[in-house]
């Protein structure tokens, strides 16, 4: 079978390393260009926008299935047109992708269905938005109602910087079009967890836990990134959280959407608030999270082919999911400066070094460059390493880390840290 996957990050890479060992996949295929994915498929030039070359080419190349890894295609309505040729893709419908693409309709469905997130108010203009932001005991999380790149949620300090980073949203254009509308909700305390639910609009069952960590330093310090390392399944979504998720979360998600007439297929990732009154949900993604991608597919015991198709073809329920009873870590090497302004063009050593000593290396940022691989991205790479304890999972990651170095690279060395807590 020929499988196209769509994204170049180390999510894709690390889903094209699960898929290569499927016995059913023959060939693989991924856009854009990504070094890792090229030494185990075809990489083409198509960015992830340019829906229509892409269905072009899967019809002219015969791709039994489509696995789409970032959300900006979904949002695009990429399932839509695959499905309208009669093609296989995995990943939800640009209706059902709204549960990432607007935070407004998430929050909203939620608010139907009593699943259990942080109060809220949506708001288009100024009107009434300072007087709700004073009514928190703490300051509210002001979030862009679209997609912003990973960079719409301002958790503030003060009310005031609250009420004003909502004023650089709405009026000064901030994100752009992604900031027309605003959500403005309540800050919740607690740890953060990540649960990924393989549904086919009806069934879902559970991939590992796992816990990312988004502060750019050492002790969650410095701004947010995009995440900086992860490991799994988290110590803290114990068997009874789980259940709890599973119950009152991931469940009437799934059915509501349904009966919103938009089902939902793919992957829910849901980000969830660990509080003392119970999980609560943060945000819900479109598709599986970056660098969380990263720990769950080493820990996936199965056919990846299988478990996809599963979604595709409605089979869910019949679908026997599997994780390993191990542990999995994964440190991202970031260019210096991430989240911020970074040079490009690095060039990397070490990483065949790297895999010698045991780890796993998933390319994020990087490309080829006269013979050799270079820095291209914030995230440049991501070193896995799997065990069947947590620390000895962190220590083959840190010692493959140990291997690879390009100038300035920055990276956290307490990734994992949390869980043997």
């Amino acid at each position: 079978m020929k499988v196209l996957i769509i994204g170049n990050g180390g999510r894709e890479h690390a889903i094209a390393w699960k898929l290569k060992q499927s016995k059913h996949v023959t060939k693989i295929f991924a856009t854009p260009f990504n070094p890792g994915i090229a030494s185990i498929g075809e990489c083409l030039s198509f960015q992830v926008e340019a829906i229509k070359e892409i269905l072009h080419f899967a019809l002219n190349e015969g791709i039994d299935l489509t696995v789409v890894g970032p959300e900006v295609p979904l949002s695009l309505g990429i399932v839509d047109a695959f499905r309208n040729k009669g093609l296989k893709i995995f990943g939800p419908t640009q209706a059902a992708a709204r549960i990432e693409s607007s935070k407004q309709f998430a929050k909203n469905l939620m608010a139907k269905y009593n699943v259990p997130t942080a109060a809220f108010r949506s708001f288009s203009k100024r009107e009434g938005l300072k007087e709700y932001i004073d009514s928190f005991k703490l300051p509210p999380v002001i979030k862009a109602d679209g997609l912003a790149a990973g960079k719409g949620v301002i958790i503030p300090s003060t009310h005031d910087e609250a009420f004003n980073a909502a004023i650089e949203i709405l009026e000064k254009g901030q994100f752009g079009s992604a900031g027309a509308s605003i959500v403005v909700e309540e800050q919740m305390n607690g740890p953060e967890a990540s649960m990924f639910a393989l549904t086919d609009g009806k069934s879902f069952k559970l991939f590992a836990s796992a816990e990312d960590h988004k502060r750019v330093f050492d002790g969650d310090k410095g701004p947010n990134t995009g995440g900086m390392g992860a490991y799994a399944p988290s110590a803290k979504v114990t068997e009874p959280i789980k259940n709890m998720v599973c119950e009152k979360i991931i469940a009437p998600v799934i059915a509501g959407m349904a009966k919103e007439g938009c089902p939902y297929t793919g992957v829910l990732y849901a980000g969830l608030m660990l509080t003392v009154d119970g999980p609560r949900v943060i945000e819900f993604n479109c598709r599986f999270g970056d660098p969380e991608t990263e720990v769950i597919m080493p820990l996936f015991e199965g056919d990846l082919y299988e478990a996809f198709m599963a979604s595709v073809s409605g089979t869910v329920d019949s679908f026997e999911l599997k994780n390993s009873s191990g542990s999995a870590a994964t440190v991202v090497l970031a260019s210096g400066g991430y989240p911020d302004s970074y040079e490009k063009g690095k060039v990397i050593s070490g990483i065949e070094a790297a895999e010698k000593c045991g780890a796993t290396v998933f390319h994020a940022g990087t490309k080829s460059e006269n013979g050799k691989i270079v820095t291209t991205g914030g995230r440049v790479l991501n070193v896995v390493g799997r065990a069947d304890t947590l620390q000895k999972a962190i220590d083959t990651a840190y010692k493959g880390v140990k291997e690879i170095s390009f100038e300035k690279m920055q990276y956290r060395t307490d990734i994992g840290k949390k869980g043997l807590l």
